[in-house]
């Protein structure tokens, strides 16, 4: 008889939605594939219980905005990058798919206004009613700051 094996990090895994985002783009076929390919700015609606997260957050603030490509087909790992098939197949971790084991976007946007726990951002090519997992800064390239290194003075 063996011995129940011991719960990994992985089988705890689980994203929780802290936001989603409401755009004018309803349909993925259509949209654009990248935020500065003609996407329009949309809102980001935080959830209450993820509002506080937002302090210091402000207007014309660079961010990540990380969502779950809700549209995504998970069971694909190859891909024709934007359909194009004479430079062949590439694997899914090659690419910008939205077709991808962990359908995970990631968007550089900018705040353009703020108004309690919604945000305008923009330019973002998620379609309406995309979850948002996570937000990040962008922060600025520190030159020399790899494996511990100081920059030079």
């Amino acid at each position: 008889m063996s011995s129940p094996r011991k719960p990994s990090p992985a089988d705890r895994l689980r994203l929780r939605p802290i936001g989603i985002i409401r755009s004018t783009l309803k349909q993925r076929k259509g949209a654009p594939r990248q935020g500065d390919e003609g996407a329009p700015d949309a809102w980001l609606e935080i959830r209450p219980w993820a509002s506080k997260g937002l302090r210091r957050v402000k207007g014309g603030d660079q961010l990540i905005v990380i969502t779950w490509l809700h549209q995504g087909r998970r069971d694909v790992f190859e891909v024709y990058p934007r359909g194009v098939t004479r430079y062949g197949l590439f694997g899914v971790f090659a690419t910008r798919s939205p077709d991808r084991p962990n359908p995970l976007g990631l968007h550089p946007v900018e705040v353009r206004r703020i108004a309690g726990n919604r945000l305008r951002v923009g330019p973002i090519e998620a379609i309406d009613g995309t979850p948002v997992v996570d937000i990040k800064p962008v922060l600025p390239l520190r030159i020399g700051a790899r494996r511990g290194r100081r920059p030079a003075r």
